[in-house]
């Protein structure tokens, strides 16, 4: 069993590279990350920047040939990125949990929701029939479906989004793992299931003690449920930190502008910023120097630097680049005024 004091997951310098017209280029670029116990670590991005690549590289579930994933992925001692499958196959499910992005098209169509839920049982358990039916029964029951049993003999086109994403969380769950990563668990699903899906992984994890990795893109989500936050632009992560000074004190270019981009009910006069461009497609992504810059023309070039470290500018908030001593909005400039935010460091 792992302490409070020790990561349940320790990523260090994790990069996985797809191939294109047979040269590799990295999607996530020397990513290092820690999740403990009881915590929620959210990883939050424009589509684009290598949430998902990063999760499925933790699972083992790239495809190979195609993908090269190098760093390692330290859990209960053993680095996933090197472990035989069938090592790795006896962790997946069991010890780790993976709620997927879109659960239609995770869950087999040909296959009843009780039957899906047994399947890890059937791999990681010795319970008899009888059991696992029971076990199946009571997952359905505490994430939250209404009729447990008819829900049990449905396949997955027969329900709804909010409730094939139970069923995909009762997967997850069915042998109550260290390590919980849901990948944008909430997309598509309307904000009331949405808080009712954050309200059931928060309950569960508090019930297993287990550590969770939330991708998503929802700033609003992140503000109630995580403990810290990385922030990851162009396969880096650009800014760490716990999520009130994240929120209360952002540093980085691209953190502030996702911020800046949020209708919010307190600043109602505070302009919205549009973030120029977009993420840029792998193979045409710069290696070297800030890669936010393109994005933030009006930043001289100098305040950029030539390679960008990730530092410790207090303790526990990490950012990359120095270029957070000099951003400004573009309105900021022209009417003058500065929020001093960046002053301050």
């Amino acid at each position: 069993m792992f302490t409070p004091t020790q990561p349940v997951l320790e990523v260090k310098e994790l990069r996985v590279s797809f191939r294109i017209q047979d040269k590799y280029y990295a999607a996530v670029d020397g990513v290092s990350l820690t999740v403990h116990p009881n915590e929620v670590l959210a990883l939050v991005g424009e589509s684009g920047c290598g949430k998902s690549a990063l999760a499925l590289a933790i699972a083992g579930l790239h495809e190979a040939g195609r993908t090269r994933v190098e760093g390692s992925a330290m859990f209960h001692g053993a680095d996933l990125l090197t472990l035989p499958s069938n090592e790795l196959n006896a962790i997946r499910g069991k010890h780790i949990g993976m709620i997927f992005q879109d659960p239609l098209t995770a869950l087999n169509p040909l296959m009843t929701v009780g039957r899906q839920i047994e399947e890890s049982l059937d791999y990681h358990t010795k319970l008899s029939s009888a059991a696992k039916r029971q076990r199946a029964l009571e997952l359905l029951g505490r994430v939250g479906m209404a009729d447990p049993k008819q829900a049990y003999a449905r396949y997955p086109h027969e329900l709804s989004g909010g409730m094939r994403q139970r069923v995909m969380i009762a997967i997850a769950i069915a042998c109550e793992p260290h390590l919980l990563i849901a990948d944008e668990p909430t997309t598509a699903l309307d904000v009331t299931i949405q808080a009712q899906m954050m309200d059931l992984l928060q309950e569960l994890q508090q019930q297993t003690n287990a550590g969770i990795l939330f991708i998503t893109h929802n700033f609003g989500l992140v503000a109630e449920v995580a403990d810290r936050v990385a922030v990851m632009y162009a396969g880096e992560i650009v800014e760490l930190a716990d999520v009130h000074t994240l929120f209360d004190r952002p540093l980085h270019p691209y953190t502030r502008s996702l911020l800046q981009s949020i209708p919010s009910l307190h600043t109602p006069k505070q302009p919205l910023h549009v973030i120029q461009g977009m993420v840029p497609p792998l193979h045409q992504q710069s290696r070297t120097g800030c890669r936010f810059q393109p994005r933030i023309r009006w930043i001289a070039d100098s305040e950029h630097e030539a390679d960008p470290a990730l530092r410790e500018v207090e303790p526990g908030h990490w950012v990359r680049c120095t270029c957070y001593r000099h951003f400004r909005f573009p309105h900021e400039f022209a009417g003058g005024a500065s929020d001093g935010a960046a002053d301050r460091v």
